[in-house]
């Protein structure tokens, strides 16, 4: 650990004792001296290469200087595990957190970053270095805008903030370090090489691309390592993993059967422990790991994902099925990728993934300290096809990363709103004057068959948006220039999309009587609750039979329209698998949704204050409880009066005793199943308030 102040290498020889000495790509960074640089700075290596120590030297270097930083990081998954990695530093009187108010070190996704640049300058001025993970996010199109928007901001709320983007090699890297300002470090040493190979079916004899699979699987069981599938859709999981298994069965020592029994119980006791039957979708999951193979998607319970991904890690799992969601998130490395589809779903039909997914996928071959080589397999129908894929994706070059700011309509509204509402821009010009600091601005301004059509198409999208938002009550015009509506400002405060914030105005202008049912269905028909999501092609009557009952009438069925009912059965106290037998969904995820809505209950019921409405306050509050803990309005109290209860237990309670359990004994109320010496004892207490 040469070059290297002695206090951090004190901290790095504690906390990362596996790290003996540093790589080739590791060694050409710090040498290049970013320690000591004050510049931005973009490190570029490839993935497995060690990226995330390098950032944390230079975080450390700015707390052990007094200074505060931030680890920025694209979703929610690798914010939890670079916590749960940096909370060994805390022993060397380093505080970590997810916010730098009250951390020197804190760990946040974009989007919380996005808000301190907007309502908290203050905060945001005594940051002196952030680490940007996954850098080569700036051009996806969802989470892509937030990010750009909230560098853009920061360079200008804190001049001398320092920049430090761990990033892929990206196709454009000129670009980026013009807009950044910054000093790009690149190396190309992987630690565990990378053997990127394309196979087809003809090649083994077979017709099915699931049994290349099985032949990757097989030679991955002999050399005792692991594998992970990627396919197009959660269906595809479910069937690859399925397939996969039977496959194995006869193939697994009786060692490895009992490791893998161990892990498919484990999965089985998630939805019993929430008061549930286990749902199909986990009788499947856990038959499939009894084998070896699992498969990993967005229709699991939380609890389930992690003891996978736990499990994976510990090579107590031989297969993991997945879409290609999992190449971002959490670090989940084996020594053999098979990318068994190279087509993606979209709005426009099936599209090919771009050449830079390939190579993130890919990337997850090879795990380091424990592979020599990693192995990553694209699987084709053909001979023919497979020299196609070979060329576009094994030998193609990676697409030049774009701003997708202005094709992202919702994300151009919001920026326009924050800018508007944080005082930082009070005209149009001042909103164009933003726009073109951002990377979308230079990239316009440095493409020559754009630049002299940039300034005109920029004040144009402008001029769209604020026509859009000036008519729909979220900005205003005034003597002094823009300003932000009550309206607005809310909008502003949260992470919703314009488009909900929009419906749900439109829904609490016009509303006369409540109805619970109704504002369900409303917002399970806006982009920001996570739907709850058919399975399969079975028949989706059941789905609009329950609407019909409610009063709710429908001519499509899709998945708003099963999230609406599932919620509504959710609220009525039904569990996942009653859910699931009823309607044919992905249960499992109920609970997100139902937190999700619970939070989009409190947002109309604080646009309905805007708009002068408060005789709906308790019916909103009430609606927001039962969707938060999966309750009949009766429970309300006794859930919200006794902490980790739960709706299972509280449903017993009043069941057996009634309402009033003032002179239920703490030995009587043990009786109940799930209750202890300890829940008791805060029962009694609670019924004597």
């Amino acid at each position: 650990m040469e070059n290297i102040p002695e206090n951090i290498k004190e901290i790095l020889e504690d906390c990362y004792p596996h790290i003996k000495e540093f790589n080739p790509a590791q060694k050409a960074v710090i040498e290049s001296g970013y320690l000591d640089d004050k510049e931005n700075t973009i490190i570029a290596i490839p993935t497995a290469s060690g990226k995330t120590v390098l950032g944390v030297m230079a975080a450390l270097k700015t707390i052990l200087n007094g200074g505060k930083a931030v680890y920025a990081a694209p979703l929610i998954s690798i914010q939890n595990e670079k916590i749960k990695e940096f909370k060994k530093f805390e022993k060397h009187g380093i505080t970590i957190g997810r916010s730098p108010r009250s951390s020197d070190l804190s760990v946040m996704v974009f989007e919380s970053f996005d808000a301190l640049t907007r309502f908290s300058w203050n905060t945001l001025r005594e940051v002196d270095t952030i680490i940007i993970d996954e850098f080569h996010m700036i051009g996806e199109f969802s989470r892509g805008p937030t990010l750009e928007c909230a560098i853009t901001r920061a360079k200008k709320i804190n001049p001398n903030l320092r920049i430090i983007a761990l990033s892929a090699t990206l196709e454009n890297m000129d670009e980026i370090e013009g807009w950044l300002n910054a000093k790009v470090i690149e190396h190309d040493y992987r630690p565990v090489p990378l053997n990127k190979e394309v196979l087809d079916t003809e090649m083994f004899n077979t017709k099915n691309k699931n049994d290349v699979i099985v032949k990757i699987i097989e030679k991955s069981l002999e050399e005792n390592s692991q594998a992970l599938s990627f396919v197009s859709t959660r269906r595809f999981t479910e069937s690859l993993a399925t397939y996969v298994s039977g496959k194995m069965k006869k193939k697994i020592s009786k060692t490895q059967k009992a490791k893998f029994k161990k892990v498919a119980d484990e999965l089985l006791d998630v939805p019993k422990k929430k008061g549930s039957k286990p749902t199909s979708t986990c009788v499947r999951l856990a038959e499939a790991a009894e084998n070896g193979a699992v498969f990993h998607h967005a229709g699991l319970f939380n609890e389930q994902k992690e003891i996978i991904e736990d499990e994976f890690r510990a090579g107590n799992i031989l297969m993991i099925a997945a879409t290609p969601s999992l190449m971002y998130g959490v670090n989940l490395p084996s020594k053999y990728v098979a990318i068994r589809d190279y087509t993606r779903w979209t709005s426009r039909g099936p599209q090919n993934i771009p050449v830079f997914d390939y190579l993130q996928m890919s990337g997850r071959a090879g795990r380091p300290q424990y592979d020599t080589v990693g192995y990553s397999y694209l699987i084709a129908k053909s001979m023919d096809e497979a020299m196609d894929l070979e060329e576009r994706y094994v030998h193609g070059l990676v697409e030049p990363t774009n701003s997708k700011l202005i094709e992202n309509k919702d994300a151009v509204l919001k920026q326009i709103i924050s800018q508007v509402a944080s005082n930082l821009s009070k005209t149009p010009d001042e909103l164009q004057e933003f726009f073109e600091m951002t990377f979308y601005g230079f990239q316009m301004k440095n493409n020559p068959s754009m630049s002299l059509f940039a300034s005109d198409s920029l004040q144009f999208e402008i001029q769209s948006s604020l026509e859009f938002l000036l008519q729909n009550g979220i900005l205003m015009a005034t003597p002094n220039g823009l300003k932000a509506t009550d309206f607005g400002n809310l909008i502003a405060k949260s992470n919703y999309a314009v488009e909900t914030a929009v419906k749900i105005k439109e829904y609490a202008s016009h509303i006369e009587e409540f109805n619970s049912y109704e504002l369900i269905y409303a917002l399970s028909e806006t982009p920001d609750l996570p739907l709850i999501s058919f399975k399969g092609r079975k028949s989706k009557d059941p789905v609009r039979e329950k609407l019909s009952s409610l009063g709710l009438f429908a001519v499509d069925i899709g998945n708003p329209e099963a999230t609406c009912v599932s919620l509504v059965e959710w609220i009525n106290e039904k569990n996942e698998f009653q859910i699931e037998n009823a309607y044919h969904v992905y249960s499992a995820s109920t609970r997100r949704s139902a937190y999700e809505a619970s939070m989009l209950v409190r947002f109309t019921k604080n646009t309905l204050e805007v708009l002068g409405k408060y005789n709906f306050n308790k019916d909103l509050d009430i609606l927001s409880a039962r969707l938060y803990y999966g309750i009949k309005e009766d429970l309300i109290p006794l859930v919200l009066g006794v902490k980790r209860l739960g709706r299972k237990r509280a449903r017993s309670l009043v069941d057996i005793f009634g309402e009033d359990l003032r002179f239920v004994s703490e030995k009587e109320l043990q009786k109940v199943e799930g209750i202890g010496p300890t829940l008791a004892k805060k029962i009694h207490e609670f019924s004597e308030l």
